[in-house]
């Protein structure tokens, strides 16, 4: 497993994808409806709901617009808060802790491709995974197959391509740790 890896990359190919492809027309619909009908709180946790599958807690938050592929594989704890223009790409799972805050025009993409241009066309699938009470910058990019530990701050920004330990603070191109959080 690399380094900062949750588990190893998982390749779909053209045959998979299709197989998925009504639950992602499906999912653009309701992505359609949230962020163009839903007017309150209640309403947005509802079409939420339909878009994951599960049940949202009323703790949650959700300023639109919010963009996700898939859906099916976006999991939200308890008092988590996503600001606007947040794109959540979750075909290969996407984890928010409790307590987790996600700033404007955030990214976070659990999805890749090969780089053998033979293969271009399948993607590499791989979680991301937020933990408890863990603060994602305004404009910060968390790509595929990376945590963020517990209490952990990503700056406004930042690109991260390794996973992050708890209670640290990263920032830059690539996102490196410049600070520790006492506390």
């Amino acid at each position: 497993m690399k380094e900062g890896r949750l588990i190893e990359p998982k390749y779909l190919d053209k045959a998979q994808l299709a197989a998925i492809q009504p639950v992602i027309d499906a999912n653009q619909r309701r992505i359609h409806q949230l962020n163009h009908t839903a007017k309150t709180l209640p309403e947005i946790r509802q079409i939420l709901s339909e878009i994951t599958g599960q049940d949202i807690d009323d703790s949650v938050e959700v300023r639109l617009p919010l963009w996700t592929d898939y859906g099916r594989n976006l999991r939200l704890g308890k008092r988590v808060y996503i600001n606007d223009n947040v794109q959540i790409t979750d075909l290969g799972g996407i984890s928010l802790a409790d307590d987790v805050l996600i700033g404007p025009g955030a990214m976070l993409l659990s999805v890749n491709h090969p780089l053998d241009p033979v293969k271009r066309r399948a993607v590499v699938v791989e979680p991301i995974k937020v933990e408890r009470n863990a603060w994602i910058g305004a404009g910060a990019k968390i790509l595929a197959g990376v945590t963020i530990g517990e209490n952990a701050v990503v700056g406004a920004g930042a690109v991260v391509t390794k996973s992050v330990p708890a209670n640290t603070v990263v920032a830059g191109v690539p996102a490196k740790v410049i600070k520790t959080i006492e506390g």
